[in-house]
């Protein structure tokens, strides 16, 4: 038995129910459709005993949620059990951190290098040169200039780089201008960052402890 409407196709199989759900139209006609299928239509088959059923989305991509918008309508049929829903292209939700934009140049004084999100940059910051970023800011090279991360106002952006003399730090709202004994000490690889809304000074090798989704190379 096949009973079918624009976007909505029930067939019945030997173990239960079939939803055949069309994968070209929009996603809020297909949801209303559903509703109005399962409330208006067959109520032979959509009730009474426990029916299993099997969802067939096609090529639709979806995400979790719209996912679960599917499932909730069918489960208000107390006696449909969803045996399975089928899709070849279901959106996966990427987990851990964002990735890092690659970038390698010189930024000299009077320029401005402006990225959305978290930048790798593979050169020198010259002094008088400006990077500001969304995300993290990481220097492969000297950070001689002015550097501002989590510019829209991430507290938890981070400022790193290989030879660490900034003119200016800026992380989020709050603002750094470093002592004069910077510009005369030995730099290094260091990173900046916030803790009780102060700018602070570590180590690279310290940076796991604020990154705690980095892979940490740990020897054998």
């Amino acid at each position: 038995m096949t009973v079918k409407s624009n976007h909505v196709t029930i067939k019945g199989i030997r173990d239960g129910l079939v939803f055949l759900l069309d994968d070209q139209c929009e996603f809020e006609e297909l949801l209303y459709e559903l509703r109005y299928k399962l409330e208006h239509s067959h109520q032979n088959i959509l009730t009474g005993p426990i029916v299993h059923v099997d969802i067939k989305l096609g090529a639709r991509e979806v995400t979790e949620e719209q996912k679960e918008e599917i499932l909730d309508i069918l489960k208000q049929k107390g006696n449909l059990l969803i045996r399975s829903i089928d899709s070849p292209a279901l959106i996966q939700e990427v987990k851990g951190p964002p990735p890092i934009m690659t970038m390698c140049g010189m930024v000299r004084s009077g320029q401005v290098l402006h990225h959305e999100g978290n930048l790798l940059f593979l050169g020198d910051i010259n002094p008088g040169g400006t990077v500001t970023c969304t995300g993290d800011i990481y220097v492969l090279g000297s950070l001689r200039g002015m550097a501002h991360a989590g510019i829209t106002g991430d507290e938890e952006a981070i400022i790193a780089a290989s030879v660490f003399a900034p003119t200016q730090l800026r992380i989020a709202d709050v603002i750094s201008r470093p002592p004069d004994e910077w510009e005369s000490r030995e730099t290094g690889m260091e990173f900046a960052y916030l803790q009780d809304n102060q700018m602070q000074i570590d180590k690279m090798s310290n940076i796991v402890r604020l990154r705690r989704d980095f892979n940490v190379f740990k020897g054998v």
